[in-house]
């Protein structure tokens, strides 16, 4: 018999588990067994004794064949008329009887039947489980069908018996959607990076907002650019200090209400007590307040916006619920197209109010794991504050609609949308979904040059096994909701699609491992929304690239993500001249993660981490400076090669002060790359020294919290994006 190691070993290696990896360093790495362990608990294995190890073995081996027919297949538009295996149990001698009836259902409800008799169908396997004989054939369709969802029903009558099963068909294209006028015409576009939360205008509630983003977009379409990129707008909870990231959400499925203009939402202008409400002094003197504080007070401005919204209600209940008015329909149709994942987002909102805790596992036992019925009755409890926070995303998806309609008048693009890799343990998209994440485990990066001890992000990964067998549900409305309404749409960390890197909760990030997923599945939904959204997709591929995954991203037409900074003649740590870069690509100087154009310049990140004892040995914090100052010299080099520097600048291939000359410079050199897409981050513009994040540390810098250094309005009349406009127009964008 097989030893306990063995058996953990066969079984993680059936569940995706790669035993081993290297790092950024060339540095080999092991699983341990307690890791692999671990990781097979959170998958909900039970493997506390070698006898329960072999029997989820068994069952992940006889799980097609006691299910009648897989849950999902994933196909391509070019790969018809599908074909399916189906497993029936059906002793040898019976075999003739079998008729299997099947009905194809699309999306819309219209639907077509065929069947097979057994002389049309081939045995292609078999297997004696429980002293019963299975058997698998294969059915295929009848007819060539178009992108999209349809639900494929079987019933298998025989003299054994009779046996039904149902399965997701999702046919996709091959590629994402690439814009004509790009793809066929190969223009070239460039747009701004910014994070919205930190705009600073003299009108906003203390951060940025809609009508700050929409008086943006009406600047950028005049300086001649193409997009603006923005932050992940998912939902949060608004809490200091662990709750405000935009890559940590409590649902990536709905939005953060906190980018609400709440002034300009009709239903506030029509309510008197929110009126009166916000002429008060004290009022009036928390909005100032908020206005000139340093940092974002996320808490403040999302308890004093919710308390206006509620005002707001009040009115659009009372003038349009009751009386069932035009605008109330308008409400309704988007409660009917969000369906349950709103309803059981705005039931999170309710119960986390209702417990004063954004964390469900600490909510009382009942609220943990609803039941049908305790479910029902808890929507009928709370029927009117559920309303109220469906009333609220439905104020955002018409902001939102707005902001994209307005942009189609003008670019093939307007707004890039970001998708955070994943959602923080504590939120709705984890109570709702409970069965697909693997509660117990955070999902992170091994060590590489930026994190020597690797990174932990603090959320829970999907579990691939039953992704799948649940049709990949929860991952297909993510996807879907994210690019409703966006010309473009970033994912992060897209390597996350073929492995990810879990570590143990307790344990080290070194202690982590990576596990497998379905990718070719994966990627084709997200072609298949991309192509129905008309959504532009980025695949922001950086970090420890495994095999042909490049490749695979490219060959989808999914625009690689290229940084200066990273883009380098490997092993000579020169800068790539523009000509290198892929045609198929978004290329940057920076991110919100690394540091801004003149905090580059000035070290400021390698101070900054010295300063909050990031540096373990002081030769590594000298090895970073001297590199920086040889990184510096390189890249004024590169732009010295490209003939970009002014004639002062020849001939000083040492550091100089950064200016607002050489930064446009530095953009030059990226708008000269054959790269489909250049995005300009707003921080370099204006010269702010801070980046946004810094990883691994939340409650020693302000991460996710700074304002703009410069206002909206100031920036708006800047001459230095007119002439960011004009590089990019002679460089044919």
């Amino acid at each position: 018999m097989k030893s306990r190691g063995e058996l953990i070993d066969e079984l993680a290696s059936l569940c995706g588990i790669v035993f081993e990896y290297w790092d950024f360093f060339g540095n080999r790495y092991v699983a341990s067994f307690d890791t692999k362990e671990a990781i097979l608990r959170s998958m909900k294995l039970k493997i506390d004794t070698p006898e329960q190890i072999i029997a989820e073995i068994i069952k992940i081996h006889d799980k097609p064949w006691l299910s009648v027919i897989e849950p999902v297949k994933v196909i391509s538009i070019n790969n018809q008329p599908f074909r399916i295996s189906v497993y029936i149990t059906l002793p040898e001698w019976q075999e003739k009887s079998l008729f299997i009836s099947c009905l194809v259902e699309d999306e819309y409800g219209r639907s077509d039947e065929f069947a097979f008799s057994w002389d049309s169908l081939h045995l292609l396997d078999q297997k004696w489980i429980n002293g019963q004989r299975y058997i698998k054939t294969e059915i295929y369709d009848i007819a060539h069908r178009d992108i999209g969802y349809y639900t494929l029903f079987i019933k298998c009558i025989s003299a054994a018996g009779e046996f039904s099963g149902r399965t997701r068909i999702i046919i996709t294209p091959d590629t994402c959607y690439i814009p004509p006028i790009i793809q066929d015409e190969y223009r070239k576009l460039w747009g701004i990076t910014i994070n919205l939360y930190s705009i600073n205008s003299e009108r906003n509630w203390g951060c940025g907002d809609f009508t700050d983003l929409n008086e943006m977009l009406k600047w950028l379409f005049e300086l001649g650019g193409d997009f603006i990129a923005v932050n992940p707008l998912h939902a949060l909870s608004n809490k200091m200090p662990y709750d405000i990231s935009p890559y940590s959400p409590i649902s990536r499925l709905y939005k953060n209400f906190i980018y609400l203009d709440i002034e300009r939402l009709p239903d506030v202008t029509e309510s008197d007590v929110a009126q009166v409400f916000m002429r008060k002094d004290f009022f009036k003197a928390e909005l100032e307040r908020l206005r000139n504080t340093d940092l974002i007070d996320y808490e403040a401005i999302a308890a004093l916006k919710e308390s206006i919204l509620r005002y707001a209600f009040e009115i659009f209940y009372e003038r349009h619920y009751k009386k069932a008015t035009q605008r109330w329909w308008q409400f309704e149709a988007y409660l009917k197209e969000e369906g349950k994942p709103l309803q059981s987002f705005c039931l999170y909102l309710t119960l986390y109010k209702k417990n004063n805790l954004a964390d469900w596992k600490l909510w009382g036992e009942e609220y943990r794991s609803l039941s049908e019925e305790i479910l029902e009755r808890l929507i009928y409890e709370h029927e009117k504050e559920i309303l109220f926070y469906s009333y609220i995303q439905w104020l955002i998806d018409l902001e939102i609609k707005n902001l994209s309609e307005f942009c189609k008048q003008s670019s093939p693009l307007g707004l890039m949308f970001d998708l955070a890799i994943g959602s923080t343990s504590v939120g709705s998209d984890v109570w709702d979904y409970q069965d697909v994440f693997a509660l117990g485990i955070k999902v992170g990066a091994p060590p590489d040059d930026f994190n020597p001890t690797g990174q932990d992000w603090g959320f829970p990964p999907l579990i691939p096994q039953i992704l799948r067998y649940t049709g990949y549900e929860f991952f297909i409305q993510t996807i879907r909701k994210t690019m409703k309404h966006a010309g473009a749409l970033r994912i992060d960390h897209a390597l996350g699609m073929f492995r990810l890197f879990w570590i143990p909760e307790g344990r080290l990030p070194t202690e982590g491992a990576y596990v497998v997923y379905p990718s070719e599945d994966l990627l084709r939904i997200i072609a298949l929304e991309s192509v129905r959204n008309k959504t532009l997709v980025v695949a922001e591929d950086l970090g420890t690239v495994g095999e042909n995954v490049y490749d695979r991203l490219q060959g989808l037409n999914m625009l690689s993500y290229k940084l200066l900074y990273f883009e380098r003649n490997y092993p000579d740590p020169s800068f790539k001249p523009p000509w290198a870069y892929p045609q198929k690509a978004l290329c940057a100087i920076t991110t919100h993660d690394l540091p801004t154009c003149t905090g580059f310049w000035a070290a400021n990140d390698i101070e900054l981490k010295k300063t909050l004892g990031l540096y373990v040995k002081e030769d590594k914090y000298l090895k970073h400076l001297s590199e920086r100052k040889r990184d510096k010299e390189l890249l004024l080099r590169a732009l010295n090669d490209q003939g970009i520097l002014h004639e002062d600048y020849l001939g000083r291939l040492k550091p100089l002060e950064m200016s607002q000359y050489l930064c446009l410079a530095i953009y030059e050199y990226l708008a000269r790359t054959p790269c489909m897409l250049v995005s300009v981050s707003l921080d370099d513009i204006i010269g702010t020294v801070n980046q946004q994040n810094l990883p691994g540390v939340v409650e020693t810098y302000p991460c996710w919290r700074q304002k703009t250094p410069v206002k909206l309005e100031e920036i708006i009349s800047a001459d230095r994006f007119k002439m960011l406009g004009e590089i990019f127009k002679r460089n044919n964008r």
